[in-house]
């Protein structure tokens, strides 16, 4: 059965949620480095490098590339391969293209600033509802909430039963205390994350748990198959993703690569035909360009 507190807004136990997480999370709160901005630029870059990628991979690139890289217009100056190069152990480098694209629309379009409106940021390139809504609620402190794997996964468990992706948003946005955007998703991203997590649950520690319609993992958990959560990757190893990720590093450090050494750069000998195909798709993503004599180099 699904809590109707966690539907209607003015029942009186989402006012005993909003209390208890707030509590905790000023407690518990994680100190990293983007949490402690409140420039729209700098949040931006912080969210799209921990898209799909662990905090501690992030945390020892992110004031570097701050420092290259301090505003959208220093980046949008810069190759996109300049961007793609300190990108590097961060993964999922078509992040880095969409971040440099970003970068020139809104120096192009904002004057070099970032808008501080839903829609605007939408429009950008790269920029998705998540990262949209992370962009207000954390550089501007609006009152929005932001969704990701971990919110979804504790919005579901407090429910008790999957949910759409219209409904995770909105009970996601009926949860954030009036004035205290900032604050509660920052709360809500590190219940999901240190608690609340996808395997290893810590119920009893949980600040929320005599709520939660999940507690204590009675039955199937209804994060599985619910709105914004992720379903897990794909095999990584012996993959077309692992190719490609090799090409760029070898692209990286050695600046081109001929097109009869693909092969050797993606770590399959001989499978020139493969090779052929994951160089073609860098291309085609804006992460690498064709030289003259087949020689296959970073944008410019």
């Amino acid at each position: 059965m699904v809590p109707d507190d966690l539907i209607e807004l003015d029942l009186p136990a989402t006012g005993s949620i909003k209390r208890a997480l707030s509590r905790w999370a000023q407690a518990e709160r994680r100190d990293l480095p983007w949490r402690r901005t409140r420039d729209p630029w700098a949040v931006l870059a912080s969210e799209l490098m921990l898209q799909q990628t662990q905090v501690a991979r992030v945390l020892p690139r992110y004031a570097a590339f701050l420092e290259r890289f301090p505003t959208a217009a220093s980046c949008a100056a810069a190759p996109a391969g300049d961007v793609i190069t300190l990108w590097a152990g961060l993964g999922y480098n078509r992040r880095a293209v969409n971040l440099h694209r970003c970068a020139v629309a809104v120096v192009s379009d904002h004057g070099g600033q970032l808008p501080d409106a839903l829609d605007a940021l939408l429009a950008l390139p790269g920029v998705g509802p998540y990262t949209a809504r992370a962009v207000l609620a954390f550089a501007f402190e609006r009152d929005v909430a932001v969704v990701d794997t971990n919110v979804g996964r504790v919005l579901a468990r407090l429910s008790g039963r999957p949910l759409t992706a219209k409904d995770v948003q909105r009970v996601a946005d009926s949860c954030v205390p009036r004035g205290e955007g900032w604050a509660w998703n920052q709360g809500m991203l590190d219940l999901g994350a240190t608690v609340c997590t996808k395997r290893s649950p810590a119920c009893e520690r949980c600040p929320v748990r005599r709520w939660c319609a999940w507690a204590g993992e009675r039955g199937p958990d209804p994060a599985i198959g619910s709105a914004s959560v992720s379903a897990g990757q794909s095999r990584f190893e012996g993959s077309d993703r692992q190719g490609r990720g090799r090409l760029v590093d070898v692209l990286r450090r050695d600046g081109a690569v001929p097109a009869v050494e693909l092969a050797g750069a993606c770590g399959w000998p001989g499978d020139h035909e493969r090779a052929g195909r994951a160089a073609e798709s860098l291309v085609a993503d804006g992460l690498a360009t064709w030289a003259g004599g087949g020689v296959l180099v970073l944008p410019l």
